[in-house]
């Protein structure tokens, strides 16, 4: 019906063929359509049999031809390699597997795969002698013809016709985020692209066009793919930046193809040399097979085995320019016996205790010659790098007294540690230690590193996806596909809308052991190309509506813990990626510290005062001035004003720094004291009531005394009737905050200052202040829990 109803294909031009034995396909035939029972053929194994290899689902097979030729095909035509007669469907009916030794077996499950082709049925719909003569090719050659002002005839048909073939796959292909590159599907892409770009050299053109080509392909495609509308800038300007990369070394590859060949024509082997043929590859970017088509042209094989002999080589040398400290496997290392094994080892990064877990030792192995040992834990609370983030260090303390640094945890068994005085591990009860302040910035990292991830996409384009990412303490790296640098309100836009969700105080919500089935079904979810995942997930969630991604690291509890977010530095790291450096927090303060020590060395070591500083750089400038010939003016004039220049710019860069460290630490004090307002805000509500009045005693997680000298007035603003005491150990002291509601002041006759006094002379310490808001500080840190859970009680005595 739709061959020859809708599609309109005389019932006379249709032909099928069935397997040699398959009578039930034959009837079927006969009896289901009203083909010529005559144009139903038997053909053996070679031509309607189907398999997919050696071994395998495999099964015989029918197929539809359609007869194109003027005066009608015989019988003898079919499957006879006529390109008039040709098939455009195949049913294949899958019900056997070959095994290795050939035998064919029933499957318990049998289906049908089907199989059309497009471009073939368009050649019959249109009457054309060749696909590249119908709809789905036409638009793009009349564009090459057009653009290389060549006409399609003689030898301009062949390169044309793949030139148009390999536009369209790259179309669909970087539509569907795959870019070119030098490894994987990438490499596949810019081996098509230089291979038509190769082409057009054949077509007398020089100058990059192929990005031109893309409308065509849209105008041909587009609307039954909206996907490659959509992203036609991206499209266009990620094969520009190839072409015009390649072009730069095209044409001198080719002149060296040229000087080889001159060399070697004349040789009776025709075997064009290895050697060249790589450094086609290494020097002038071409791909193999594009010299094998070129040697071929000219009637030479490449020598492939000195190419890789070549390639092998190289990879040589680059392993031994890698310095790696150590080079294990941890495998070779261990023999992991059943007694290991029987212990079940746990991996469990998510639960973390800063004061750390206890567990034991199940093995050590020492790797020879240096004082690094490998254990392995019954329970590893060290994240192992992973997923782009990296691993935790800490400590493993002893019950003797003796710790050792932990400086790498890999394939979350192994934990390396170094033991310095090269003591026995064994028989010793352990605790695992996390660094929970690297860990922290480690955290802060990576939730800034999903959601700039989200912003990216939505300030560049849905093109952007991860390609690449560092996850560290000091900063994140994040690699993605796109065509430009981006601008500087673009970098603006994308950090705006990372410190506005950080400014959401979003919880971070994951969700553990979810079936890659259902998690494939959650709406938005990000997942990475390449990546290999089990049969169950971990899905990281910061608003479901705006950054959803399977990932296996640590984050933050709520976005208000990442603090500011900052991109640092943005570069190109190949053609069509780019990668952006970022930090957050107080690596903001970090990163602007670390820029006055860059000045400090470029001016040999700045003293502490500024000032001071800048007199020692013109004393300096001055000591040098002296061994200068004064009659030389010109020379005296530049390195007059370049001095200038450069103290200006010197005092510029101090002036920005002490405000910009002064703005990062107001804001970022601002963040934690709204963090630690909305906590209390919240056991406020909850708490219970004496006598209609709150009484609360908590201990804050506050890390300096200026967040903790403004938390006071925060509080009073909060504190409606009762009685409020906040605790935080800072530097290894103890600072005490008492807040007391007016009414109580009047009708209970309450002070803060003398409640503070009493409180603080229990902690060793001391204080006071005003009836409404007092403050302290005290010494012993054991007594605090104890102090904290006894306050209410005293409260109420004083409330009776």
């Amino acid at each position: 019906e739709l061959l020859t109803e809708v599609w309109k294909f005389p019932k006379e031009r249709v032909w099928a063929t069935v397997y040699r034995t398959d009578d039930e396909v034959m009837e079927f035939w006969k009896t289901e359509t009203d083909i010529n029972h005559e144009h139903i053929l038997k053909f053996d194994e070679k031509d309607n049999f189907w398999e997919m290899g050696e071994t395998g689902p495999c099964g015989p097979c029918s197929e539809i031809h359609i007869d194109l030729t003027l005066n009608g095909c015989k019988p003898e035509d079919i499957n006879a390699g006529l390109e008039d007669v040709i098939e455009i469907w195949n049913l294949v009916f899958i019900q056997y597997n070959r095994d290795e030794k050939g035998k064919l077996n029933p499957l318990p499950m049998k289906h049908v795969d089907t199989g059309m082709g497009l471009e073939r049925v368009v050649r019959a719909i249109n009457g054309k002698k060749s696909n590249y003569d119908t709809d789905l090719f036409l638009p793009i050659i009349k564009k090459i013809c057009k653009i290389t002002n060549v006409k399609y005839e003689g030898d301009f048909i062949s390169p044309i016709n793949a030139i148009s073939d390999h536009i369209r796959a790259l179309t669909f292909a970087i539509s569907d985020s795959a870019i070119p590159s030098n490894e994987g599907r990438g490499y596949v892409l810019r081996r098509i692209l230089r291979r038509a770009s190769r082409l057009a050299r054949k077509l007398d053109y020089s100058e990059p066009f192929m990005y031109h080509l893309v409308d065509s392909v849209i105008e041909i495609y587009g609307n039954t793919f909206p996907e490659i509308s959509e992203k036609s800038e991206f499209i266009k300007n990620v094969i520009m930046g190839e072409e015009i990369s390649f072009n730069l070394t095209l044409d001198r590859g080719i002149e060296h193809f040229k000087e080889v060949y001159e060399q070697i024509k004349n040789n009776k082997d025709k075997i064009f040399p290895g050697e060249a043929a790589f450094k086609l590859y290494d020097t002038y970017g071409f791909p193999l097979d594009l010299t094998q088509v070129m040697a071929k042209e000219h009637g030479f094989e490449v020598d492939i085995n000195t190419f890789n002999n070549e390639m092998n080589k190289q990879k040589e040398r680059a392993r031994a320019a890698r310095k790696d400290d150590i080079v294990l496997t941890e495998t070779k290392l261990f023999d992991i016996n059943d007694k290991v094994l029987a212990a079940n080892p746990i991996y469990n990064p998510y639960k973390i205790n800063e004061k750390g877990i206890k567990t034991s030792l199940l093995d050590a192995k020492r790797i020879a010659g240096s004082d690094i040992e490998v254990l392995i834990l019954k329970e590893n609370p060290f994240y192992s790098e992973s997923g782009g983030q990296v691993s935790d260090t800490g400590k493993i303390l002893f019950s003797d007294g003796y710790e050792v640094d932990v400086i790498d945890s890999k394939n979350n068994l192994f934990v390396y540690v170094k033991n310095d005085d090269h003591k026995n591990l064994f028989h010793k009860e352990i605790t695992a230690v996390i660094d929970y302040q690297r860990r922290r910035a480690i955290q802060r990292n990576h939730s800034a590193t999903h959601l700039v991830h989200e912003a990216l996409r939505q300030v560049l384009g849905q093109h952007v996806k991860q390609m690449g990412s560092l996850v560290s303490d000091e900063y994140l790296r994040f690699d993605f596909p796109h065509f430009q640098k981006l601008k500087q309100d673009e970098i603006q836009a994308i950090e705006d809308m990372v410190n506005s969700k950080i400014s959401e105080n979003i919880s971070v919500l994951t969700l553990e052991d979810i079936p890659i089935e259902e998690a494939n079904k959650i709406p938005n979810v990000k997942k990475f190309f390449g990546d290999k995942y089990g049969s169950k997930v971990r899905i990281v969630m910061i608003d479901e509506k705006f950054s959803v991604e399977f990932c296996g690291g640590t984050h933050v509890e709520n976005t208000n813990d990442i603090g500011l977010f900052k991109i640092v530095k943005e570069e190109s790291i190949s053609s069509g990626v780019r990668r952006i450096f970022a930090r957050t927090g107080e690596g903001i303060i970090n990163l602007l510290e670390s820029r006055i020590s860059e000045i400090e060395k470029v001016i040999n070591e700045l003293p502490e005062k500024y000032a001071a500083n800048f007199i020692s750089g013109l004393k300096s400038f001055r000591e040098g001035f002296r061994t200068i010939d004064f009659r030389d003016t010109l020379l005296m004039k530049m390195l007059l004003q370049q001095q200038e220049n450069n103290i200006n710019s010197l005092y510029e860069l101090r002036e920005k720094y002490i405000e910009e460290k002064k703005q990062q630490q107001k804001k970022l004090l601002k963040q934690n004291l709204e963090k630690h307002i909305n906590e209390l805000r919240v056991k406020i509500d909850k708490a219970e009531k004496f006598n209609g009045s709150v009484i609360l005693a908590e201990k804050l997680e506050i890390e300096t005394t200026d967040e903790f000298k403004e938390l006071g007035e925060e509080i009073r603003k909060i504190l409606k009737d009762g009685v409020i005491l906040v605790a935080s150990v800072i530097e290894g002291k103890i600072s005490l905050i008492c807040a007391v509601s007016d009414n109580l002041i009047k009708e209970k006759k309450l002070s803060a200052g003398k409640i503070i006094s009493e409180t603080a002379k229990m902690l060793g310490g001391g204080g006071g202040g005003r009836p409404q808001l007092a403050t302290a500080g005290g010494r012993i840190i054991e007594l605090l829990p104890e102090v904290l859970q006894n306050f209410p009680e005293k409260i109420k005595q004083q409330l009776l």
